[in-house]
């Protein structure tokens, strides 16, 4: 694994390698886990292979909770500590659970550390509503700051969902998350967003991909 100090930040290029060539969650889990296991016997690329995979969850669940300037260090740094502490992962099919609960982690830290909250800054990404769900004249920022008051199973959820553009069955895949999980938490958490946007709820509980 390059130093982290030599990682470029997280752009929101990479995307999740959740396809349809891919026929079963069982097959994206083995896929993990034999990376897991090769990176655990030093194999760099495999574990860059994994950085390539969830570093659009890993992102999503900190920009659901950070301050948006802290997102790229605070990213870094869950890799840089998953690196180290691989040896202790029991089940490597769980690598996603295992990574977001880092993530979670790090960004309870980060409050402790920092006793403040900071002020929303402009969304580091465009956020589209799909099937006009959502009104785009709305800015990012906004809707970015409504959905960090959800709770947070739905602000994560929507986050990677509408910040990071992961599909229903990716969010399942790199999450741990079954997609009837997905889908529910996809549904209410948007309802619960058009409220707060004063929508209404027009919304018919269909969610596309899961």
């Amino acid at each position: 694994m390059a130093d982290k100090q030599n990682r470029a930040p997280y752009t929101g290029a990479d995307h999740v390698a959740v396809q349809p060539g891919l026929p079963t969650m069982a097959a994206w889990g083995a896929t993990v886990a034999a990376l897991v296991r090769a990176a655990q016997q030093g194999d760099t690329a495999a574990f860059e292979r994994l950085y390539q995979m969830f570093a659009p969850m890993v992102h999503g669940l900190l920009v659901a909770r950070l301050p948006l300037d802290e997102v790229d260090d605070i990213m870094q740094d869950v890799f840089f500590t998953a690196f180290r502490q691989l040896g202790t992962i029991r089940e490597p099919a769980a690598f996603g659970g295992w990574l977001g609960a880092i993530a979670r982690q790090k960004a309870t830290d980060f409050f402790r550390r920092s006793h403040q909250t900071e002020s929303l800054d402009a969304a580091s990404a465009e956020m589209t509503a799909r099937r006009g769900e959502l009104d785009t004249r709305l800015d990012a920022r906004t809707i970015l700051g409504h959905i960090r008051q959800l709770p947070e199973t739905y602000a994560e959820t929507l986050t990677l969902r509408l910040v990071e553009g992961l599909t229903g069955p990716e969010i399942a895949a790199v999450t741990g998350l079954t997609p009837d999980s997905v889908r529910v938490n996809l549904h209410r958490g948007l309802r619960l967003l058009r409220e707060r946007l004063g929508l209404g709820d027009s919304y018919n509980g269909k969610t596309d991909g899961v």
